[in-house]
């Protein structure tokens, strides 16, 4: 179940913009929304005793969700949960420490892929959240589902761990191209499911996050993001039509127009190290786009906040635009940035 049909005349400006229509004004939301610089969900977290359990809790993950879109109104809400949840139910335990980001376990360093038990109903409570948040959400809200791209989950599951360069998961795929691609094409084939059973559940975009791919040289940049999220994209298009998918692959600087023609997304993030001027003309005419403030210009504030954002809305005249960060929002990011940040760009 998910929200019911909505009568023509509901207007929903960010869903239309991946769509393809332009908009007088983007329509808004920041990545990472749904999290820590938000006093509410700090509160809920501590209540619930850390992010897995918050994560895994249909109830309080569909709250998170909202908690932004009453605060802020943003145009999207984007599914409070995280990237592992694909390698937790490939059959690694999942562990967030405090102060020291997600950990996988065993790694595929150790052990290999076959040797790991799939448990898929660790999926279940995702989907309970997805409809639960559908069912709340206002009319014009569109709701986002997201998984990692399989580059950035297999570099967790082959080292255990995030790192700074992902030198060990390029070195094993270097070494063994074979064992490196069954492992992608398993988080691929998982992912297809997993976003499937987002968009059965109510969501009405996805986007998939590949917050690794600048690591990469180009020939494995066309091997290991662009190959796997073309088959995700193609699948996804065949069982769920209609439905946008963003791609976000973050650093693949001059390589962003083949991932867009290479991997066939109906929309590109692009992330704060672009020249968004330079991206307008590099990319595909009439491709929709989404960015790509600096989050650090948004925990700044003042003139450098006005001035980034400025840049970016005259950036793409007459393409689609998603106004957002180029990355996620940091959690030290003050609540009167967010509602300047709004302000100017609804203004």
């Amino acid at each position: 179940m998910g929200r019911r049909a909505l009568p023509d005349s509901v207007h929903k400006p960010l869903l239309a913009t991946l769509r393809g229509e332009r908009q007088d004004r983007p329509p808004v939301w920041l990545m990472r929304q749904a999290g820590r610089y938000l006093p509410e969900y700090r509160a809920l977290r501590a209540e619930k005793g850390g992010f897995l359990a918050l994560a895994t809790d249909p109830e309080a993950a569909a709250e998170v969700t909202l908690q932004p879109i009453r605060r802020f109104g943003f145009d999207g809400a984007i599914l409070f949960s995280d990237i592992l949840m694909v390698p937790w139910a490939m059959g690694q335990e999942l562990s967030f420490g405090a102060g020291e980001g997600p950990r996988l376990s065993p790694t595929l360093l150790t052990r290999k892929l076959a040797e790991l038990s799939p448990d898929v109903a660790r999926l279940a409570p995702i989907y309970a959240t997805v409809r639960r948040a559908a069912a709340s959400l206002p009319a014009a809200t569109t709701l986002l589902g997201f998984a990692g791209s399989p580059w950035t989950v297999a570099t967790y599951m082959v080292a255990g761990q995030g790192s700074k360069d992902q030198a060990e998961t390029r070195a094993f795929a270097y070494a063994d191209p074979v064992a490196f691609a069954a492992i992608v094409d398993a988080i691929a084939d998982l992912t297809v499911e997993y976003l499937a059973g987002q968009i059965a559940s109510g969501a009405e975009a996805a986007q998939l996050f590949d917050s690794w791919a600048g690591s990469l040289s180009p020939e494995q940049f066309e091997r290991w993001v662009i190959e796997p999220n073309a088959r995700i994209v193609a699948a996804l298009r065949a069982r769920c039509p209609g439905v946008p998918i963003i791609g976000f692959p973050k650093g693949a600087g001059d390589k962003l127009r083949a991932y867009a023609e290479g991997t066939g997304v109906d929309a590109l993030g692009l992330d704060e190290t672009l020249d968004p001027v330079l991206a307008d003309a590099m990319l595909p005419p009439g491709l929709p786009v989404q960015g790509n403030l600096d989050p650090l210009a948004l925990l700044t504030g003042g003139e450098a906040l006005t001035r980034g954002i400025a840049r970016v809305l005259a950036a793409f005249p007459e393409r689609p635009h998603i106004f957002n960060l180029g990355h996620g929002i940091g959690q030290h990011t003050p609540i009167a940035h967010v509602e300047a940040l709004l302000r100017q760009v609804r203004g």
